[in-house]
C-alpha cells in the first residue's frame, strides 16, 4: 500500500495579519468572542493576483488557517491544561485548541468586512472577530459555508461549561478617554474575556498587556476587572 504521508509537503505562509495586539498576551481564546477586534490580511507579492480572490467578497465570513508563530517550545504535548478549566485539569491535545500540537496550525472563523484592492499591496482582506496577534503568518483562506460549516446541535464537550464566562469591566472614564474612540469596544471586549493566566488568582496583583501603543494595566477581584493605568509604550 502506498504511504499517503510520503513524500511530506512543506507549506509556506501566503501572507500575514495586522492587528492591534503586538503580543499574544491578551488575545481572545477563540475567534468571534470579541466582534469589535479588527485587522487586515496582507498577502505576499506572489499571491496578490486579483483573479485568485474573485467571488470572495460574496461571503460574509471566512476561515483563516494560520501558524502559532510565538510558541515557547517546539515539542508537542499529548495532554494540556485548558485555561478555562483553571489550568489544573489535563485534557488530550486533540480535544483542545492548544498551540502545542504536532503541527502548530490554528483555525479561525472571522467576519470578512471588506475586500480592498490596494495600489501597493494588492488584495487586502479586512476582518473582524479575530483572535490573532500582529504578524501571525497566514497559510490559507477558505470561505465559510453556513449550510455545511454550522452545526448548532453540536456538543461542545467540556468547553460548553465555560461558554458564557466573562468579567465585569470597570474602566474609569478618564483612562478610557485615552483610547481612540473606534478602538474602545474591542479593548473592553478583550478585558471582559479575562486575559490573566488561568492559574493565577491574586486580587492584589497588577496585570497588563499591550494594545495599540498602550500598556493597559488592571487588577481582578472576583468577577470584576478594574483598569488602574494606561501607559504609553
Amino acid at each position: 500500500m502506498k504511504d499517503a504521508l510520503s513524500p511530506r509537503r512543506t507549506i509556506e505562509p501566503i501572507g500575514h495579519i495586522e492587528t492591534d495586539l503586538p503580543t499574544k498576551f491578551g488575545l481572545p481564546r477563540q475567534s468571534g468572542l470579541v466582534p469589535a477586534l479588527t485587522g487586515r490580511v496582507i498577502f505576499r507579492p506572489q499571491y496578490r493576483d486579483p483573479v485568485a480572490f474573485r467571488g470572495l467578497d460574496g461571503f460574509s465570513h471566512i476561515w483563516l488557517i494560520w501558524g502559532f508563530s510565538e510558541n515557547s517550545r517546539d515539542a508537542w504535548a499529548a495532554t494540556v491544561k485548558p485555561p478555562r478549566l483553571g489550568g489544573n485539569r489535563r485534557m488530550g491535545v486533540f480535544a483542545t485548541r492548544s498551540p502545542y500540537r504536532p503541527n502548530a496550525l490554528g483555525l479561525s472563523c472571522v467576519e470578512l468586512t471588506r475586500l480592498d484592492m490596494d495600489e501597493k499591496l494588492g488584495p487586502v482582506l479586512y476582518v473582524a472577530g479575530l483572535d490573532l496577534m500582529d504578524g501571525t503568518p497566514i497559510y490559507d483562506v477558505k470561505p465559510y459555508l453556513a449550510y455545511t460549516d454550522s452545526r448548532p446541535e453540536a456538543s461542545g464537550g467540556f468547553a460548553q461549561d465555560v461558554l458564557d464566562y466573562a468579567l465585569d469591566v470597570d474602566f474609569p472614564p478618564a483612562l478610557l478617554a485615552r483610547i481612540p474612540p473606534d478602538k474602545r469596544d474591542a479593548l473592553l471586549g478583550l478585558l471582559a474575556q479575562d486575559p490573566r493566566p488561568a492559574y493565577i488568582d491574586d486580587p492584589a496583583r497588577r496585570y497588563g498587556f499591550n494594545y495599540l501603543t498602550y500598556d493597559v494595566r488592571f487588577t481582578v477581584d472576583g468577577n470584576t476587572l478594574t483598569v488602574v493605568e494606561v501607559v504609553d509604550l
